[in-house]
């Protein structure tokens, strides 16, 4: 089996990374097989038309539906990769009207392996938004867990929103209390890996 080559970045807004010509190096240098874009901020239609198929790949976006130029996810697959046409969302509209998963599934020789983009809330701006993200991360938990039991192998990759240990984070002590960094938050991240998923990097 030949290794495949996936790279995950948010770009906090697609048109600007491509504006300011930070996709086109990505694309040629390390040539990824699927390139995951978090909070790409825009709907396909309003990505300049020839960065909607570059250097021999195709873009695909979940785009919020809830608020335009808000979140949203993305895919530049490259052509001829075997990858089912993805899918926007996961299959609850109170989180996908954000547009924050786009899942496809990737085709081996011996399995296939879902693969799962996402741009998880954030959970600043009161405690709705917290609750929402910790509802977020419930429900995507299952989500995952339920396609596993499936029989699928899965592959999530994205924004998480949430740093899991002390290392992760420059000043632990001073963001203790900061959403991002509480523990109800990093006890979610305790229970991913519990379920037997593995940080790849």
């Amino acid at each position: 089996n030949t290794p495949m080559r996936i790279i995950s970045w948010n770009t906090n807004g697609l048109r600007a990374t491509i504006k300011q010509g930070n996709l086109d190096p990505l694309l040629t240098k390390y040539k990824p097989d699927i390139l995951c874009l978090q909070e790409i901020k825009a709907e396909l239609e309003q990505i300049p038309a020839e960065y909607q198929h570059v250097h021999g790949y195709t873009l695909y976006v979940s785009a919020s539906r809830a608020r335009k130029g808000y979140s949203g996810v993305g895919f530049y697959i490259k052509d001829g990769f075997d990858v089912t046409v993805p899918v926007n969302g996961i299959g609850n509209e109170v989180f996908d009207v954000e547009g924050r998963n786009i899942v496809t599934t990737i085709q081996t020789k011996t399995n296939s392996i879902v693969l799962i983009n996402t741009y998880f809330p954030n959970g600043g701006g009161g405690p709705e938004r917290l609750d929402y993200k910790l509802k977020f991360y419930d429900t995507y938990l299952k989500y995952v867990d339920g396609l596993q039991k499936k029989g699928n192998m899965v592959l999530f990759c994205g924004d998480v929103n949430t740093a899991h240990t002390e290392i992760d984070l420059a000043r632990p002590k001073e963001n203790a209390d900061n959403t991002g960094f509480l523990p109800t938050e990093r006890e979610w991240l305790d229970q991913v890996v519990d379920h037997g998923y593995v940080d790849m990097f």
